[in-house]
């Protein structure tokens, strides 16, 4: 394929959306508040506790009602950093256990490989924090991926669905928008991508729907519509 970069969304594309609803999420709601509870003097638990505080508008906020509020916000699914950078703590425990492996499906693990071996640079973007994105990617049900990877990108570049995020990974990258593929199940996502002239491709893994932008049902489609 004619690009320097390829990027990739997590959820819904490269892996199964129902992996982090129905392990992740659930392993994060039950050993979260325990977790906190022991490390909450660990200066990097301390900080996204801070950090919790202020979203809260209650700088005076003790332990316990920060994590009551980072599980309302684990139950409705908020993309609030914090509780993703958090997340991603307690899950580093469940995957170095060997509680659960990473979930990617067998054709993204193919193809990213081929597309590695091309000389494509490789990048995620995700709204999971960049430490679960490498915890998934790392302990695999394919093995350590992550040697296929050049950088990884989460809401901290800003939110997944507006434009300058998209503008501020291109900054980072250092490339002309023609040069980089954003893949996504999410149409909004791609929408945002593609105004800055991103070519982009929507997977349809679990039966999204779709907008305008050219579709594939697997890793190896999308090399038959991006020839």
């Amino acid at each position: 394929m004619n690009y320097t970069a390829i990027i990739t969304d997590i959820e819904g594309t490269t892996s199964r959306i129902s992996f982090v609803t129905e392990v992740l999420f659930p392993y994060a709601a039950k050993h979260l508040p325990a977790f906190i509870r022991a490390q909450q003097q660990d200066p990097a638990v301390a900080t996204e506790l801070h950090e919790v505080r202020k979203l809260l508008g209650e700088p005076a906020a003790d332990t316990e009602r920060c994590i009551a509020q980072l599980l309302n916000w684990l139950a409705a699914d908020q993309k609030v950093t914090p509780l993703k950078t958090l997340q991603g703590m307690v899950w580093a425990d469940g995957y170095q256990s060997g509680a659960f492996t990473g979930h990617v499906y067998p054709d993204v693990a193919a193809k990213l490989a081929d597309w590695h071996r091309q000389g494509i640079k490789l990048f995620v973007y995700s709204s999971g924090s960049v430490a679960a994105q490498q915890l998934l990617f790392k302990h695999s049900d394919f093995g350590d991926l992550t040697p296929l990877f050049t950088g990884y990108f989460d809401t901290r570049i800003g939110a997944k669905r507006e434009v300058s995020a998209y503008a501020a990974i291109l900054q980072q990258l250092q490339m002309p928008p023609r040069q980089v593929l954003f893949l996504s199940d999410v149409t909004a996502e791609l929408d945002a991508a593609c105004q800055l002239g991103i070519d982009t491709v929507q997977l349809i893994r679990e039966g999204q729907s779709m907008g305008k932008h050219k579709t594939a049902h697997d890793f190896y489609q999308v090399q038959e519509v991006m020839p």
